[in-house]
Formats: structure tokens, C-alpha cells, sequence
């Protein structure tokens, strides 16, 4: 199974988090573990960049919406970028797609998020 998390902070309170491979039960504890690190050094903006993603499950989505929940208490938004139409769907099904900020590219979720796209 392969999978890696990739945390990159850019500004003071924008960070990026790019997931690889399979998003599920045993390796979305890892990638919470990291979104928590993330919030709590003071993210306002997390981008989750899924765009190397080849699966997620409920345990992902479950993770994600606890993201938003707590980033939402803190005036902070959580966007992601998606690029892969079957991981998108999921979204669609499940109606997260009215509660995320869903991106095909980083630099239009950066832009967005209103951070930099420079490293």
C-alpha cells in the first residue's frame, strides 16, 4: 500500500497538505495527525491537495469534515484540489461538495486561499 503525507507551510498561516495513494481507515490517522499540526500552529487557510490521491474512504471524509469544523471556529477555511473525476464524485454523492472549496489545481486554491504560490 502506498501512501506519504506531505505538510508545507507557506506564510504564517497558510499550509498545503498533499496526500499520495490510498486515503483510508489505516492511513488516514496520519494524515488527521498532520491537519491538527497544521491548526495547531495557527492555519487560517489549509489546502488539502488530493491531486496525487488514487483512493479515499469515509474515514477520509470524516477527517476532512472535522478540518473544516474546527478550522471554521477559528475564522480558517479548508479547500482542496481535485483533479481525479472519480474522487471528485465522491463529494458530489456524499454532498460534501456544498461544504469544501473544491479545486482542479493548487495555484487556483492558493490563489484563492489568498497566499502565494512561490515556495
Amino acid at each position: 500500500m502506498n501512501f506519504d503525507v506531505n505538510t508545507e507551510q507557506l506564510g504564517d498561516s497558510t499550509f498545503v497538505i498533499a496526500l499520495t495513494g490510498e486515503v483510508d481507515l489505516y492511513t488516514a490517522p496520519e494524515f488527521k495527525q498532520q491537519l491538527l499540526d497544521a491548526i495547531a500552529k495557527g492555519a487560517k487557510n489549509v489546502v488539502v491537495d488530493l491531486s496525487g490521491t488514487t483512493f479515499i474512504d469515509s474515514t477520509t471524509l470524516g477527517v476532512l469534515v472535522g478540518g473544516v469544523k474546527r478550522l471554521r471556529g477559528q475564522d480558517g477555511q479548508l479547500s482542496l484540489v481535485c483533479s481525479d473525476r472519480n474522487i471528485a464524485k465522491i463529494f458530489e454523492i456524499t454532498g460534501l461538495d456544498r461544504v469544501f472549496q473544491i479545486y482542479p489545481a493548487r495555484d487556483e486554491a492558493l490563489a484563492a486561499a489568498g497566499a502565494s504560490t512561490q515556495s
